[in-house]
This record gives structure tokens, sequence and C-alpha cells, in this order.
């Protein structure tokens, strides 16, 4: 079911939207070669803590009963998306990180990731990267009240096929504020024309999860880390998005 918010959660997203954006952007300018998962980790706990909110992913259950034990998701390289942080994995230059993180603000939550290159990135990793961030403001852009989902979904998709790169399609975008998930199911790519209805007041998670080479994952055995099948880099970039009478907002942004 979607969940249409009041004035009074929205503003309350708002404001926590505005803080993990904060956090999240206090952890990028901690990237470089020789720092491990596992610091980017602590230090985003410990602002989000710092402020008085929750880490939403720390201990979040999989669907198979998983608990996530980190606060911060960061998938490098290979990884697509819920990489486990770790005290013995150490950036190095030229690697790509996606950094995924979600808080929760007097009980109401927001969702929001970034690619970031480590040091000196190759021109195909910048290509990848850009292209998929991107992708992620042309669907938020068709986020708006009367359009439909898969007007979202087919924008993010048109722009990307030409580039000739796998669009993840077992994992999506939601709808996120009561929950860290809710519905709807907002795929990165489809029909447009379909899906359900956009509303003002609907909050939805918009993230295109983009490959190298091969739409193709595999999840891994710790029940959380997927990686391309064919090893290719993949980046990923996140907004959580507010539909509004006009224009969208961007709630995780600064």
């Amino acid at each position: 079911m979607i969940i249409i918010k009041t004035p009074e959660e929205i503003e309350i997203i708002r404001e926590g939207g505005k803080r993990l954006a904060t956090v999240l952007n206090k952890v990028k300018e901690m990237v470089k070669p020789g720092i491990s998962t596992w610091e980017l980790d602590k230090y985003a706990e410990k602002l989000i803590k710092g402020m008085g909110d929750y880490p939403s992913f720390l201990n979040y259950k999989s669907g198979d009963g998983i608990p996530f034990p980190a606060s911060l998701c960061v998938s490098v390289n290979e990884e697509v998306v819920h990489g486990i942080p770790k005290k013995d994995k150490i950036l190095k230059e030229g690697d790509i990180i996606s950094i995924d993180l979600g808080l929760r603000h007097k009980g109401l939550y927001t969702d929001m990731a970034m690619t970031v290159g480590v040091g000196e990135i190759s021109n195909g990793s910048q290509k990848l990267m850009d292209v998929t961030k991107k992708s992620l403001e042309i669907g938020i852009s068709f986020a708006r009240e009367g359009n439909r989902i898969g007007d979202i979904s087919h924008a993010i998709e048109s722009f990307i096929r030409p580039h000739k790169y796998g669009i993840v399609e077992v994992l999506a975008g939601h709808g996120v504020g009561k929950a860290v998930h809710e519905d709807p199911y907002i795929p990165n790519f489809g029909k447009a024309g379909t899906g359900e209805k956009l509303k003002r007041g609907m909050i939805i998670a918009i993230e295109p999860m983009v490959n190298g080479g091969t739409k193709n994952v595999n999840l891994q055995k710790d029940g959380w880390t997927f990686h391309t099948a064919d090893r290719k880099k993949s980046a990923h970039f996140e907004h959580t998005v507010l539909i509004t009478d006009g224009d969208p907002e961007i709630l995780t942004q600064i």
C-alpha cells in the first residue's frame, strides 16, 4: 500500500533528509586510498548518533532474516549494493565505491547513495559514474504528480541504453518514510504510462544501479552483497524525493 505523508510527516522527513545529506557528504570527504570501509562506517554511525538520530540500516533484516551488521553500505568496484564494511577492506587508488546510508529521524526514514572515486580513477569509471548520476537526475525530473512509476523507469532506461551499460533489474527504488522500504516498487527500466500514479505527498527513493558490463548480478554468501556477474564495475546513486503539485523536491540534499 502506498502511504501519502501528512504535512507534519513531510517536515520531519525533510529535516531528516538534510541531516542524512550532511552526513553522507562528510563521509565522502573521508574517502581516500588507505582507509578501510569499516572506518567509513564507524564515522557515519558516529555522526548520525551524535545528532540524536539512528542509522536505519543497522540490524535491518533481509528477506532471509539476516541482520545487516553495519550502518553504512560500502560497495567497492564490482560490488553493486549492500557491501558490508570490514576492517581489512582497504580502499586503493582507482577504486570506485558506492556509499549508501539510511537515517531515522523522529521515527521517519530517508535514504541516499552516491558513488565516489578513490584518488585518480580511469576515464571509463568516471563515465560510468557520470551516466548513472545523470540518469538519476533525469528520473527525478519525471517524478511529478499525475505521472506514473513507469515514466520514471522509462526515462532512466532510455538515457542509459545508448551507453551499452547493464541496468540491474533485480534491484530497484522504493517508497520510503514510515519504513526503510515501502510501496511502490520503482524499477530502473520499464514502459512509460504504466504503474502506479504519482500523487502529491508520496515520498520515494529513486536509485539507478548501473553496471559497466552485464546487467546480471550474484548475491554473495553473506546474504547481502551483490556482485556484477562479470566482475566489471558498478555505480549507484540515490535520492529521497517528495512528489508535490509542481517540481519534485529532493529531500536528501543540503
